[in-house]
């Protein structure tokens, strides 16, 4: 009798897992970054087998191997072919650019500015001890805040 109390009804765990399902859902619709749809899929396999009568230790069981396995099996696939064609962002989009300098880099009195694209960025050396005149050229190698860094670029000679 007290297994029986503890033991949460069919109906109720129908509502419940179509509950998680639903909750999910949204949460992938407002990411759109696949981050939960492999156990929305795991709470849509679960609520099935609720419906099949299965019991609750097998239906969390059917949910945390169907959320399993299709997040192994197909993220990769979609990390690979979702969202390929993204647009990087404005700062994703200044790495690796050459810039001209437009303010003497020292960034041990905190100076040093480019223009790029039309917007003035404040510029940092990669290293503290390197200084960039106005007029020299450099590369983008990362972003720090709203801080391109930048290497002293050489052009090669071929």
């Amino acid at each position: 009798m007290a297994a029986d109390i503890l033991t949460p009804s069919h109906e109720l765990m129908t509502l419940v897992w179509l509950g998680i399902f639903i909750v999910l859902i949204v949460i992938e619709l407002c990411t759109v970054g696949l981050t939960t749809i492999w156990f929305a899929l795991g709470a849509l396999a679960a609520l099935l087998a609720n419906i099949l009568g299965a019991g609750l230790a097998v239906q969390i069981v059917v949910f945390l191997i169907v959320s399993i396995v299709f997040l192994v099996v197909t993220r990769p696939w979609a990390l690979k072919y979702v969202n390929r064609k993204r647009i990087r962002t404005n700062y994703e989009s200044e790495i690796g650019k050459v810039i001209q300098i437009t303010e003497k880099v020292d960034n041990m009195n905190q100076t040093g500015k480019s223009i790029v694209d039309g917007q003035e960025w404040t510029v940092r050396s990669k290293n503290d001890s390197i200084i960039l005149e106005t007029g020299d050229r450099a590369k983008v190698v990362d972003i720090s805040g709203v801080k391109l860094i930048v290497e002293k670029y050489e052009e090669e000679v071929v």
